[in-house]
Protein backbone atom coordinates (compact mmCIF):
# COMPACT_ATOMS: atom_id res chain seq x y z
CA UNK A 1 0.00 0.00 0.00
CA UNK A 2 1.35 3.42 -0.97
CA UNK A 3 1.36 6.24 1.59
CA UNK A 4 0.53 9.91 1.24
CA UNK A 5 4.19 10.73 1.90
CA UNK A 6 5.32 8.41 -0.92
CA UNK A 7 2.87 9.99 -3.36
CA UNK A 8 3.94 13.51 -2.40
CA UNK A 9 7.62 12.61 -2.82
CA UNK A 10 6.93 11.01 -6.22
CA UNK A 11 4.99 14.03 -7.54
CA UNK A 12 7.72 16.39 -6.32
CA UNK A 13 10.28 14.23 -8.15
CA UNK A 14 8.06 14.27 -11.26
CA UNK A 15 7.96 18.08 -11.23
CA UNK A 16 11.73 18.15 -10.70
CA UNK A 17 12.22 15.82 -13.67
CA UNK A 18 9.94 17.99 -15.82
CA UNK A 19 12.06 20.97 -14.76
CA UNK A 20 15.46 19.36 -15.33
CA UNK A 21 14.69 17.17 -18.36
CA UNK A 22 17.45 14.95 -17.02
CA UNK A 23 17.38 11.35 -18.27
CA UNK A 24 18.41 10.25 -14.78
CA UNK A 25 15.61 12.19 -13.06
CA UNK A 26 12.97 10.88 -15.49
CA UNK A 27 14.15 7.27 -15.33
CA UNK A 28 14.20 7.39 -11.50
CA UNK A 29 10.41 7.82 -11.48
CA UNK A 30 9.51 4.58 -13.25
CA UNK A 31 9.97 0.82 -12.96
CA UNK A 32 11.81 -0.85 -15.86
CA UNK A 33 8.58 -2.14 -17.45
CA UNK A 34 6.44 0.92 -16.61
CA UNK A 35 3.59 2.12 -18.81
CA UNK A 36 2.74 5.76 -19.53
CA UNK A 37 -0.65 6.50 -21.11
CA UNK A 38 -2.08 9.93 -21.88
CA UNK A 39 -5.44 10.96 -23.31
CA UNK A 40 -6.79 12.57 -25.46
CA UNK A 41 -3.38 12.23 -27.09
CA UNK A 42 -2.39 8.83 -28.38
CA UNK A 43 0.52 8.44 -25.99
CA UNK A 44 1.36 4.89 -25.02
CA UNK A 45 4.96 4.59 -23.93
CA UNK A 46 5.86 1.18 -22.57
CA UNK A 47 9.16 0.60 -20.81
CA UNK A 48 11.31 3.09 -18.94
CA UNK A 49 13.50 3.92 -21.96
CA UNK A 50 10.45 4.65 -24.14
CA UNK A 51 9.10 6.91 -21.38
CA UNK A 52 12.40 8.79 -21.14
CA UNK A 53 12.58 9.24 -24.93
CA UNK A 54 8.96 10.39 -25.18
CA UNK A 55 9.36 12.78 -22.28
CA UNK A 56 12.52 14.35 -23.73
CA UNK A 57 10.64 14.86 -27.00
CA UNK A 58 8.36 17.27 -25.15
CA UNK A 59 11.06 19.54 -23.74
CA UNK A 60 9.97 22.32 -26.11
CA UNK A 61 6.62 22.54 -24.34
CA UNK A 62 8.35 24.34 -21.50
CA UNK A 63 9.62 27.25 -23.58
CA UNK A 64 8.54 30.57 -22.12
CA UNK A 65 7.99 29.06 -18.67
CA UNK A 66 5.40 26.97 -16.87
CA UNK A 67 3.88 26.24 -13.47
CA UNK A 68 2.15 23.19 -12.02
CA UNK A 69 -0.21 22.96 -9.06
CA UNK A 70 -1.57 19.66 -7.81
CA UNK A 71 -3.52 17.94 -5.07
CA UNK A 72 -3.92 14.36 -3.95
CA UNK A 73 -7.50 13.18 -4.42
CA UNK A 74 -7.33 9.62 -3.10
CA UNK A 75 -5.19 6.59 -2.45
CA UNK A 76 -6.54 3.09 -3.03
CA UNK A 77 -4.00 0.38 -2.28
CA UNK A 78 -1.04 0.93 -4.59
CA UNK A 79 -2.78 3.57 -6.75
CA UNK A 80 -3.09 7.32 -6.19
CA UNK A 81 -5.44 9.75 -7.94
CA UNK A 82 -3.99 13.21 -8.47
CA UNK A 83 -5.51 16.39 -9.85
CA UNK A 84 -3.22 18.98 -11.40
CA UNK A 85 -3.18 22.16 -13.42
CA UNK A 86 -0.29 22.96 -15.74
CA UNK A 87 0.05 26.51 -17.06
CA UNK A 88 2.39 26.92 -20.02
CA UNK A 89 3.23 30.35 -21.39
CA UNK A 90 3.39 29.04 -24.96
CA UNK A 91 0.71 26.30 -24.85
CA UNK A 92 -2.02 27.41 -22.46
CA UNK A 93 -3.58 25.87 -19.37
CA UNK A 94 -4.27 22.16 -18.96
CA UNK A 95 -6.35 20.37 -16.33
CA UNK A 96 -4.92 16.94 -15.54
CA UNK A 97 -6.23 13.87 -13.80
CA UNK A 98 -3.58 11.26 -13.05
CA UNK A 99 -3.74 7.76 -11.69
CA UNK A 100 -0.35 6.51 -10.61
CA UNK A 101 0.04 2.84 -9.74
CA UNK A 102 3.19 2.17 -7.79
CA UNK A 103 5.48 -0.82 -8.06
CA UNK A 104 8.47 -1.46 -5.87
CA UNK A 105 10.58 1.19 -4.14
CA UNK A 106 8.10 4.01 -4.72
CA UNK A 107 8.46 3.93 -8.50
CA UNK A 108 5.55 4.20 -10.90
CA UNK A 109 4.50 1.02 -12.72
CA UNK A 110 1.49 2.47 -14.57
CA UNK A 111 0.84 6.17 -15.21
CA UNK A 112 -2.45 7.31 -16.74
CA UNK A 113 -3.23 10.95 -17.48
CA UNK A 114 -6.31 12.62 -18.84
CA UNK A 115 -5.17 16.00 -20.13
CA UNK A 116 -7.70 18.68 -21.06
CA UNK A 117 -6.97 22.17 -22.28
CA UNK A 118 -9.03 24.75 -20.39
Amino acid sequence: MVTKHQVEAWVEAYVQAWTSNSRKDIAALFTPAAEYHEWPYVTDWVGREAIVQGWLGRAGWQEGGWTFEWSLLAINGDTAAIEGTGRYTELGTFANLWTVTFGGRGKCAVFRMWNNEV
